[in-house]
C-alpha cells in the first residue's frame, strides 16, 4: 500500500476510534504526524485527499474537521458504486474511455457553472490547486501528479455550487485519480505532452477565473479529447507493437 493510502486508512480509523462526528476538529497536523508516525506534508496529503471526497474540511486559519460520517457507519452511499466502477476498469482498460467520457458530460458542466457561480474564495482555491499541479506534475512522482491533478477539477467542481455535480465528482474522485495516474504515466512517454497538458489546464482555469462559461466549457471539452485521442493512440501503438512481435515468432 502506498503511503499516502496507508495514511488516510489511518486517519479514517482515527475518527471512527475516537467518534469523531461532522463538526469536530482533528488535531493538529503537528499532533497528527507525531501519532502516525509521518511528516506533516504527508499527513497534509491525506486530508487533502479526505477532503476531497467529502470527508474532512479545512478552514483557512482554523483547522481540519469532520463533515461526513466515517466508513464503518452509515458511509458514503456511493462507494459501492465507485467500487463496482474500479472493478470494471481493472477487469476491461476499455473502460477508461467510459471514465473519459463521463468525465466530457460532466465537467463540461463543472467548469460552465464555476466560471458563473465561483466566488473569490473558489478562484483563490482553484489557482492553489493549479500551483499545486504545476509543481508537482515537474517532479518525479506521478501519483501525487495525479492527485494534484484530480483536486483541481474537483475544485472546479466546487466552484459549480451544484450539489448534485459536485457529489458526483466527489464520488468518482478514486476512481478518476487512478485513471489520471494511468493516463499521465503513458501519456508522458511521447513528447511535449507536458507542457500540452499545462497549457490546457491554464486555459481552463483563465476562463473560469474571467467568469467565460462558454470558453470554460470548450477549454475542458478540449482537454478531455485530447487525453482521449493520446490514449487510443497509445493503444494502437501498442497493439501493433504486440502482433508484430508475435508475427516474428513466426518468421
Amino acid at each position: 500500500m502506498r503511503l499516502s493510502d496507508r495514511l488516510v486508512e489511518q486517519l479514517r480509523t482515527l475518527i471512527t476510534d475516537r467518534g469523531l462526528q461532522p463538526g469536530d476538529r482533528l488535531p493538529a497536523e503537528r499532533q497528527l504526524a507525531l501519532e502516525l508516525g509521518a511528516s506533516r506534508p504527508s499527513v497534509r496529503e491525506a486530508i487533502h485527499q479526505l477532503a476531497s471526497q467529502g470527508l474532512l474540511r479545512s478552514r483557512q486559519g482554523g483547522g481540519t474537521y469532520v463533515q461526513a460520517p466515517a466508513a464503518g457507519g452509515a458511509a458514503w452511499p456511493h462507494q459501492h458504486l465507485v467500487r463496482t466502477l474500479g472493478d470494471l476498469v481493472s477487469d476491461d482498460p476499455e473502460y477508461r474511455y467510459d471514465v473519459l467520457e463521463a468525465r466530457h458530460a460532466l465537467e463540461g458542466g463543472t467548469a460552465w457553472h464555476a466560471a458563473l457561480r465561483a466566488t473569490p474564495e473558489d478562484r483563490a482555491r482553484i489557482q492553489a490547486c493549479f500551483d499545486d499541479l504545476r509543481r508537482l506534475q515537474d517532479g518525479d512522482d506521478p501519483d501525487l501528479a495525479a492527485q494534484a491533478d484530480a483536486r483541481f477539477h474537483l475544485a472546479i467542481a466546487e466552484a459549480s455550487h451544484n450539489a448534485v455535480l459536485l457529489q458526483m465528482m466527489r464520488g468518482l474522485f478514486e476512481l478518476l485519480r487512478a485513471t489520471v495516474t494511468e493516463n499521465r504515466q503513458r501519456m508522458y512517454t511521447v513528447r511535449h505532452t507536458h507542457a500540452q497538458l499545462a497549457r490546457q489546464h491554464q486555459a481552463v482555469m483563465d476562463a473560469i477565473l474571467r467568469g467565460d462559461a462558454e470558453a470554460a466549457r470548450t477549454a475542458v471539452w478540449q482537454h478531455l479529447e485530447f487525453v482521449h485521442a493520446a490514449v487510443r493512440a497509445l493503444d494502437e501503438d501498442e497493439a501493433r507493437r504486440a502482433r508484430s512481435s508475435r508475427l516474428s515468432q513466426f518468421s
